[in-house]
């Protein structure tokens, strides 16, 4: 029990590590003994957050496009070169569009879609055979999917193309675990509300906006660094070891909130 909790030694990748919700969940990891991987599609801003982490533990910047096959290829064979074994993949970059009905645009699906969806997959994929390296029926590897409480009720705003890709990697967590969970790879999803990330700058950086989006979830706050990071810790150790194809809202109450 005393070391329920404990991550120390093991290896991770975070996509998306270099700002936002990415970055509070490689701070985490890192902060706990954890050797982390982050890569994002903006070189400087990769090595400028590995830097920041690694004053308090391990941290390595591989930038790449994960959206693109020749990005996720290169990708996948520099963390070949680098680790025999992967034990936790957070598949957290993504993106957002958003457009009024009769006015959404093609890219505006295929952008959204492929950095959501199919990159998540085609990298879970890629890295099957380093998550089953040191995988064991006590420890098993942990995949997590970073959804979206969009994923999970209907928004507000015209983001389409967004929830639409939220509520697939749901999908995705359990479809995915269901066909892993015998070698010993666990696939689950979190559904964060709002967060301090660069989706919802325009309307968390607005004292107006932001008191709005406030207003809205029960908890009365926007969610924290340590909220994000402690479900994360909690699927990737010993503590999570007896769960996948679970999505959890890790969203201050909206998930329950009921219409009318």
């Amino acid at each position: 029990m005393a070391n329920l909790f404990g991550l120390r030694g093991k290896v991770a990748v975070v996509t998306g590590g270099s700002r936002g919700i990415g970055y509070m969940i490689a701070a985490g990891l890192v902060v706990n003994g954890v050797k982390v991987y982050i890569t994002a599609r903006k070189a400087s801003a990769c090595d400028d957050a590995a830097a920041e982490l690694s004053e308090f533990g391990e941290c390595i910047s591989l930038p790449a496009d994960l959206a693109s096959a020749e990005g996720l290829d290169t990708f996948v064979r520099e963390i070949a070169e680098r680790e025999p074994a992967i034990d936790i993949l957070i598949n957290n970059a993504g993106a957002a569009w958003g457009a009024p009905l009769g006015e959404f645009p093609d890219i505006g699906f295929d952008k959204v879609m492929n950095i959501n969806v199919k990159a998540p997959f085609m990298l879970t994929q890629a890295l099957l055979p380093r998550l089953e390296a040191r995988a064991t029926a006590a420890d098993p590897a942990r995949v997590v999917m970073i959804g979206s409480i969009d994923g999970i009720r209907v928004p507000i705003g015209d983001n389409y193309s967004y929830s639409a890709a939220k509520a697939g990697i749901h999908m995705l967590a359990r479809h995915l675990g269901a066909h892993v969970v015998g070698k010993h790879i666990t696939v689950n999803s979190i559904a964060p509300g709002p967060f301090e990330s660069k989706m919802m700058e325009y309307l968390l950086d607005d004292d107006a906006s932001r008191q709005m989006v406030v207003d809205q979830v029960p908890r009365q706050r926007i969610g924290t660094a340590e909220d994000i990071a402690g479900t994360v810790i909690f699927l990737t150790s010993r503590a999570g070891a007896f769960t996948t194809g679970a999505v959890i809202p890790v969203d201050g109450g909206i998930s329950t909130i009921r219409m009318g």
